[in-house]
């Protein structure tokens, strides 16, 4: 049964109450209050609360605020009411639980909060540079304009985002496959040719040995190997917990062959598209190097981008402290300099995003085509080397009998 909140005036006394009844409908909220004699001034459906579990259990993906961006920029800028478009939103997004939290938008912004202050409340949809931006578009009068700015932002991070996981896919598929081939072959196949030499008493040369001793291994100590794996794995994300851990891991991640390459040109167009487009959108410089430190997702570049945010705080340029962490390149050092210096740096922030997101591009290319004839290369020595160890016996018997 639906909850309704009403506003209502006591005939009595005159005075106005505010409370909420269970009922099935509107009409209904009318006749409780008669019933009480109280005066209906308005009513409408309480909104759901968003609660911590009810967040767990749904997931609003960046396609779904993008899309929902853009509708809302659409509605703005046509001129319709904020409350109204919110209304709307949350009525057609099929996201249940971007769903939930527009409802929770709407209360609080039919309660008098900004549209900002609404959102804020709802971190694990909307994140501190999608506050911010929206918080610079209601004091500028702008929020539609800031509104397309958010949902090519969230577009272009998720294009980014999605081109660096494809490059990471391919390899895991391959060792996966690998892995299971391998397992297969330790645990059905090379019993049955063990049981075959003990059969003729034959000595076995060393790769054969190697083979049978990893085949016994694995199927008597499969435990042990994957407790040690889940071990590995639960000390590691310990280790990346600390500050120090996280700084050492992203600091080796950056410098690793081939896909450090990759992580390190991602890095650098998440943080000058970012930056770039809460300087344009009017977010200061000291908010927006705040907001691009939290978002850049590897600690040295966090640590770098915070040391330039007390450079500025200082007094000083943006340039210095990033020429001085070694992450970024020259040329991204001498075009933000410049554009410093010439006062559009979000201008040339922007640049530098789209130059690199290219690079990126050439980067997954150039790794797909160096990975694809390796895995195949390592595989197949792998499971070659495992099937010619367990036929230089066959080879051996066969001699033995000419």
């Amino acid at each position: 049964m639906p909850l309704f909140e009403y506003t209502a005036r006591n005939a009595a006394n005159g005075q106005i109450q505010k409370g909420q009844v269970e009922v099935k409908s509107k009409e209904e909220v009318s006749a409780f209050l008669r019933k009480n004699r109280m005066i209906l001034v308005s009513v409408r459906e309480a909104p759901t609360k968003i609660t911590l579990g009810s967040l767990r259990k749904g997931k609003v993906k960046t396609r779904d605020i993008v899309i929902f961006t853009r509708q809302f920029a659409t509605m703005i800028n046509a001129g319709l009411p904020l409350v109204q478009s919110l209304s709307i939103l949350a009525s057609q997004t099929e996201n249940k639980t971007l769903q939930e939290v527009t409802r929770a938008v709407v209360h609080d912004v039919e309660a008098g909060n900004t549209l900002a202050d609404a959102f804020s409340k709802h971190p694990r949809a909307f994140a501190a540079l999608y506050v911010n931006m929206v918080a610079a578009g209601e004091a500028g009068g702008i929020l539609d304009t800031i509104l397309i700015r958010l949902a090519t932002f969230l577009e272009k991070s998720d294009a980014l985002i999605r081109k660096v996981k494809g490059a990471m896919v391919y390899p895991a598929v391959i060792m996966s496959v690998a892995f299971i081939a391998i397992s297969v072959l330790l645990i059905f196949v090379i019993p049955t040719f063990q049981s075959m030499f003990a059969s003729v008493n034959l000595e076995l040369p060393l790769p054969t040995r190697i083979v049978i001793g990893m085949s016994n291994g694995l199927i008597s100590y499969w435990w042990a190997g994957i407790a040690g794996i889940v071990g590995l794995v639960f000390l590691f994300n310990r280790y990346y917990a600390t500050s120090s851990g996280r700084l050492q891991v992203d600091g080796m991640m950056l410098k690793a062959p081939v896909l450090g390459d990759i992580l390190r040109k991602s890095a650098v167009s998440r943080f000058t598209r970012t930056l770039g487009t809460l300087i344009s959108s009017g977010v200061s410089i000291l908010d927006g190097l705040e907001i691009t430190a939290k978002t850049a997702g590897n600690r040295v570049i966090h640590d770098a981008v915070m040391e330039s945010r007390q450079s500025i705080a200082g007094g000083e340029t943006i340039a210095a402290p990033l020429e001085k962490s070694k992450v970024f390149p020259p040329m991204v050092i001498s075009m933000i300099a410049v554009g410093e210096q010439t006062g559009g740096l979000d201008e040339m922030l922007t640049k530098i995003a789209d130059f690199y997101d290219e690079e990126v591009d050439v980067a997954v290319s150039a790794l797909l085509s160096l990975m694809e004839p390796l895995m195949i290369v390592v595989l197949g020595v792998i499971v070659g080397g495992m099937v010619v160890a367990m036929y230089l016996p066959i080879f051996d018997m066969m001699n033995a009998v000419q």
